[in-house]
């Protein structure tokens, strides 16, 4: 079953206080040469890096989940992905935050199959000097019921090949994983080829919701 949304929009709890002129642009701090004397800009940037598998072969399939909450999350944010060629994975960079103060946001999405998704992940946090409590990492869970979504830090990487590989690359568990849930494989299916199989027709509708609801999770980390 979706989950509906009772919390008032995003938008309306992440305003900052820009003029009037600019009230279309005012849900969130943006990259702009007129704002520095308005925005302060915290010092420690977050990353957040969804999973997936590039090529439209894997679009719309369970595994690639954590892409479709990246481009949900750069959506809210108004940023907009562009190759980083020095990390190998797409980039959206934004600002979020409350009154006068922001956060850097880095918003990613490695270029690279799923099980090499750590060695992208350590270039990003070295290139934007990013600790690793300050990476959230979004993927796919087999353990969480459909449309769960679950944040935590630390942990095993419960057979997913995506947080092995960051987890051996950044040297550090220590990191905060959002569990975005899409349910057991039926029958005796492979959990390998389950999450590798598109959405149901059923599941496909309710996928924006899972999203949305996966990046309010997101930024009340970054609050």
């Amino acid at each position: 079953m979706a989950r509906t949304r009772s919390n008032p929009p995003l938008s309306s709890r992440t305003a900052l206080s820009l003029p009037t002129c600019w009230a279309a642009k005012a849900r969130f701090a943006v990259f702009s040469p007129f704002l520095p004397k308005m925005v302060r800009v915290t010092s420690s940037p977050y990353l957040v890096v969804g999973l997936g598998n590039p090529g439209p072969k894997y679009a719309g399939t369970r595994h690639n989940i954590g892409f479709n909450v990246a481009d949900e999350l750069a959506d809210e944010l108004v940023a907009s992905f562009s190759v980083h060629k020095k990390t190998n994975t797409d980039v959206a960079e934004a600002r979020y935050g409350h009154g006068g103060a922001a956060t850097k946001v880095i918003i990613a999405k490695p270029r690279c199959f799923m099980n090499l998704s750590g060695g992208p992940i350590k270039a990003l946090a070295q290139y934007f000097n990013v600790s690793p409590d300050h990476i959230i990492v979004i993927h796919d869970e087999l353990e969480l019921d459909f449309a769960a979504i679950k944040l935590r830090v630390g942990g095993g990487d419960r057979g997913h090949n995506g947080l092995r590989s960051t987890t051996k690359s950044l040297g550090t568990k220590d990191y905060q994983r959002l569990s975005v849930g899409i349910g057991r494989p039926p029958g005796r299916m492979d959990p390998g080829s389950f999450v590798l199989k598109p959405w149901t027709k059923q599941e496909a509708q309710e996928v924006p919701i899972m999203c949305a609801d996966a990046v309010e999770e997101i930024l009340r980390a970054l609050d």
